[in-house]
């Protein structure tokens, strides 16, 4: 279609006068594709940053992951001194002791 239809468009100011313009209705197709193109880009943008539905979260296991990594981390720091790293966590040698035979952490 070669031919431009025009459509008159009116726009109100404060002062209650009118503008009257005549844009080309090709223009306002273009303009129309590129909004909804701009859209379609941000909700595909949106739904890859959504958080992905999660499995189900085992409380005991999760304390005892978290659990062995702060253990973990403390024999790591302290070169592998329990004494030092019971210390560090805020228990006793031997309950230290106790969860590092229970978890086989090494």
């Amino acid at each position: 279609m070669s031919a431009a239809i025009t459509i008159r468009t009116t726009s109100f100011l404060g002062d209650r006068s009118s503008v009257h313009r005549e844009i080309p209705f090709n223009a306002q197709l273009e303009n129309l594709r590129e909004i909804a193109s701009s859209l379609l880009s941000e909700l595909d943008s949106l739904a890859r940053l959504a958080p992905k539905p999660a499995a189900p979260v085992d409380l005991k296991d999760a304390v005892q992951q978290f659990e062995m990594e702060l253990i973990s981390a403390a024999l790591t720091r302290t070169r592998g001194n329990q004494s030092q790293a019971a210390r560090l966590l805020g228990v006793k040698h031997t309950t230290l002791n106790a969860k590092v035979k229970r978890y086989q952490i090494r």
